[in-house]
């Protein structure tokens, strides 16, 4: 996979979020064989441990991604972003612009504006944003060159919520990297996710959150990879009736 240029062996990005301890965040990045971490401007320098935070995910030696987590406008959103590309020496931005307090969903109004803003100044925008094929041609018309539609919900865990919709944006942009972010829960959602075509899947929560971080960014490593080549060996249509596995002709006749 290629993201602007660079490539990509792993299809797994891992946000860097609500972990216990950044031990348990260095296990889960190393089990689950990640090359893009994600991470917030807001995390990096809530607290005077900041510093450490950051040395351990530049130990880890995966390309970096910042968002703009927790904006919600365009100028918040802009803001973020070059004071993100300052700190992480990256034009890299995952750009975040929530419009709705309970559901976290991207206020694609802004969204558009605050990319095309973004791109024209040299950023390389990875765009959180709705699973809508409108919304998808216009943040391309403003610079970008990946689209990342929601699963679901943000930490919601509920999976793939409308997988007609990521089956839509996977045939109506055949060559754009499409990554889904957002409400991946189980391993079985990621691989559902990498079946339908999607090119890659970001979570955090899933893992942070599991009993065991390291095994299950193990277990959505293994998913992901197996969803992926599930996808590409072109899967046999589903069929309304039975059909029979073992041909029925050779069969003895009793008499």
């Amino acid at each position: 996979m290629q993201v602007y240029g660079t490539e990509i062996t792993s299809r797994l990005l891992l946000g860097t979020a609500q972990y216990p301890a950044p031990s348990v965040l260095a296990e889960a990045i190393t089990s689950s064989g990640t090359e893009i971490i994600t991470l917030s401007l807001r995390r990096e320098t809530a607290d005077g441990d900041g510093a450490g935070f950051w040395q351990g995910l530049q130990q880890a030696g995966c390309h970096i991604l910042p968002n703009t987590a927790g904006c919600h406008s365009v100028q918040e959103a802009v803001t973020t972003a070059h004071m993100a590309r300052d700190l992480f020496n990256t034009a890299w931005i995952k750009l975040e612009v929530i419009g709705h307090a309970d559901t976290l969903q991207p206020d694609v109004f802004g969204l558009v504006d605050a990319a095309r803003i973004l791109a024209e100044d040299g950023f390389q925008v990875f765009p959180y944003t709705t699973d809508d094929l409108v919304v998808g041609e216009k943040l391309l018309e403003a610079g970008c060159e990946v689209l990342m539609p929601w699963g679901a919900p943000i930490g919601s865990g509920q999976g793939l919520r409308n997988p007609d919709a990521l089956r839509a944006m996977r045939a109506h942009f055949p060559n754009v990297p499409l990554i889904v972010d957002a409400g991946i829960g189980r391993p079985s959602d990621a691989a559902q996710a990498m079946e339908l075509g999607m090119d890659a899947v970001l979570l955090n929560t899933a893992v942070a959150k599991a009993g065991d971080p390291a095994t299950m960014g193990r277990a959505m490593a293994l998913a992901v990879e197996a969803g992926r080549l599930g996808y590409v060996a072109d899967p046999m249509p589903r069929r309304d009736m039975a059909v029979p596995s073992t041909p029925v002709l050779g069969l003895a006749e009793l008499t």
